[in-house]
């Protein structure tokens, strides 16, 4: 990113650099600076305007994966098929011998070629598809990632089978009363890292559970290590300027289970 900075000197602090406030937003300071910095950010409008705009900007990146990918310009279709019929011409040509050549040029043949070099509407179909073939990709990443899920047992984890180890926490921690998590707010946003609970389903049956609505989408999802414990990090907004709803989730949780680890609201009050 570009040097752009609010001030003089890019100081960290009002007047605010837009780096030091991209990096934060990033998550790529350690905790310790962004739990300094975070309380700072979330008390001054006008950084709080730059945060949003990157969450927003974040957002729509995201999404474009989800877009259908564009068809191709009509100019570089009829070049492509000018291409091609050029193509199947010269091989034409090439695939009868010079004694074989029609005195006349312009009579045409009395028997047709043998078998056709290149069929266009099978070359255009082909083209299609090439354009398309990234959004195929994707797709297909999709369906393979939904087929694993699918497929790996959950319920020991819910029932407290025995015998069946509790996962391993993953991911930052934080403090069982959540001190800290506030810190993780800017490389959480635009996330959907369901962690110990793998998949959305689970998360909404802990979130229905806890009496809160499953239909609210969280600004955020991430695995979080909540005093030695295995948990997965939810953030809401609260309809106030630079305030959050942070709320944990243990592993074990799920219908008529929320195991909550933590429920605070951040920021600016």
């Amino acid at each position: 990113m570009t040097d752009e900075t609010r001030g003089v000197g890019g100081t960290v602090g009002p007047p605010w650099s837009v780096d030091v406030l991209a990096d934060l937003h990033a998550g790529v300071l350690d905790e310790r600076e962004a739990a300094e910095l975070w309380p700072r950010v979330n008390a001054d409008p006008e950084a709080r305007a730059i945060i949003e705009a990157l969450e927003a900007t974040t957002a729509d990146l995201a999404s474009l994966a989800h877009e259908p990918a564009p068809p191709m310009p009509a100019e570089y279709a009829a070049r492509l098929d000018q291409a091609l019929a050029a193509e199947a011409a010269s091989r034409q040509a090439a695939s009868f011998p010079a004694a074989h050549v029609p005195v006349e040029p312009a009579a045409p043949p009395q028997e047709p070629s043998v078998a056709p070099v290149v069929d266009l509407a099978a070359a255009r179909r082909r083209r299609n598809k090439r354009v398309g073939w990234s959004a195929g990709i994707l797709t297909a990443a999709a369906a393979a990632i939904v087929a694993v899920v699918l497929t790996v047992p959950g319920t020991a984890q819910r029932d407290g089978t025995a015998g069946v180890a509790a996962p391993a926490p993953s991911g930052p921690s934080v403090g069982s009363d959540g001190s800290g998590a506030e810190a993780l707010l800017g490389g959480a946003m635009g996330v959907r890292d369901f962690g110990p609970l793998q998949n959305e389903q689970r998360l909404d049956a802990c979130v229905a559970a806890a009496g809160l609505d499953p239909d609210v989408r969280p600004e955020g999802i991430r695995p979080v290590n909540v005093d030695g414990k295995a948990g997965v990090l939810v953030i809401y907004t609260t309809g106030q300027l630079a305030q959050f709803r942070l709320v944990a989730f243990g592993a074990d949780c799920g219908p008529a289970h929320p195991d909550k680890l933590f429920d605070k609201v951040v920021g600016k009050k």
